[in-house]
C-alpha cells in the first residue's frame, strides 16, 4: 500500500483496493448465500465504513511521507484513546493503572515526534506524524464500532460492505481526485486487497476465540514486521527516538491491557 500511495496518491491507492476487495469477498458473500442485513446493521456498516475511509486516507497519506516503522509506531496510541472512547460511549470505568498507561503512551508519541524536530527539520515528515495521529483517533473509534458490529454481523458480512461503502463513499470525490489504475500496479492492488481482506478475516477469527488482552501484545509484532519491510523494501533506517518512542506506547497499552478496564480489540 505505501509503493501504490507512493505511485498513485494515498485516495486512489486505498479506492481501488477497496473497490477490489468488494468484488472479491462479494463473490464469497454471494456464494455463502449470506441473509441480506437488515437497515439498522446496514447503518452500522455505513458508519463504520466512513470512518474507516477517512482513517485510511490519512493513514495511507502519512505513510508517504513517514518510514514504515515510525508511522506503525505512532498508530499503537489507538488502543489507548480506545479505552478513553470506550468510558464515554460505552459507559466502562476507568482504573489508575489505565490512566498511567495513557501517560505512558504520550511520552511515547512525544518522544517520536520530538525526533521529528531535531535536526534537520522536515516539514512533509511532521505533517505525515500528525496525519497518522488523526488516522489512529479515528481508528480508536473504529473500534467501538467494531465492537457494536461484531455482534450483530458475522466476518464475511462485515468485510464485504465494509470493502464496498468504503469504496463507495470514497466514489464520491472520483470525479476531482480518480486516476486509472496502471496495468503494471493491478497486480500490486491485487495482492493489497487479498491481504487486507484476509487479515480482516483471520482477526475476526482471532478475537471471537480468545481475549483482547491476550492478542493486543501479538499486534505489537506489527512493529517488527514494519522495521523489517521498511528497510528491504525502501532502505528505510530505524532511529532511536522511534524505537524508544514505540517501546513507551506498547509498553502502556500493555498497561491499559492488564488493567480492570476492559479494551475494545484491535480488529473486528
Amino acid at each position: 500500500m505505501k509503493d501504490l500511495a507512493i505511485a498513485l496518491g494515498a485516495y486512489n491507492a486505498v479506492l481501488w483496493r477497496n473497490l477490489i476487495g468488494a468484488a472479491m469477498v462479494g463473490m464469497v458473500f454471494a456464494a455463502r448465500r449470506e441473509r441480506w442485513p437488515g437497515l439498522s446493521v446496514l447503518r452500522l456498516h455505513l458508519k463504520r465504513s466512513a470512518v474507516v475511509a477517512a482513517m485510511a486516507l490519512s493513514f495511507f497519506w502519512g505513510l508517504t511521507r513517514l518510514p514504515l516503522a515510525e508511522a506503525i509506531g505512532l498508530s499503537f496510541v489507538a488502543p489507548l484513546v480506545a479505552l478513553y472512547l470506550a468510558a464515554i460511549l460505552l459507559g466502562e470505568t476507568i482504573g489508575r493503572q489505565a490512566i498511567w498507561a495513557s501517560v505512558a503512551g504520550l511520552m511515547g508519541t512525544g518522544v517520536i515526534l520530538a525526533g521529528r524536530l531535531v535536526g534537520a527539520y522536515d516539514e512533509q515528515a511532521l505533517l505525515g506524524a500528525f496525519a497518522v495521529l488523526i488516522s489512529a483517533l479515528l481508528y480508536a473509534y473504529n473500534l467501538i464500532l467494531a465492537r457494536q458490529q461484531a455482534q450483530q454481523a458475522g466476518p464475511v458480512e462485515i468485510a464485504f460492505f465494509q470493502n464496498l461503502f468504503t469504496a463507495v463513499i470514497l466514489s464520491l470525490f472520483a470525479f476531482w481526485f480518480i486516476e486509472p489504475l496502471p496495468a503494471g500496479k493491478f497486480p500490486l492492488a491485487l495482492l493489497a486487497a487479498f491481504l487486507a481482506v484476509v487479515s480482516l478475516l483471520l482477526l475476526s477469527w482471532a478475537y471471537a476465540r480468545a481475549e483482547a488482552q491476550i492478542l493486543i501484545p501479538v499486534e505489537y509484532t506489527g512493529f517488527v514486521w514494519a522495521v523489517l519491510f521498511g528497510w528491504l523494501f525502501f532502505n528505510e533506517a530505524v532511529t532511536l527516538t522511534t524505537l524508544a518512542g514505540t517501546m513507551l506506547i506498547i509498553t502502556g497499552s500493555l498497561l491499559a491491557a492488564r488493567a480492570e478496564t476492559k479494551i475494545p480489540p484491535l480488529a473486528e
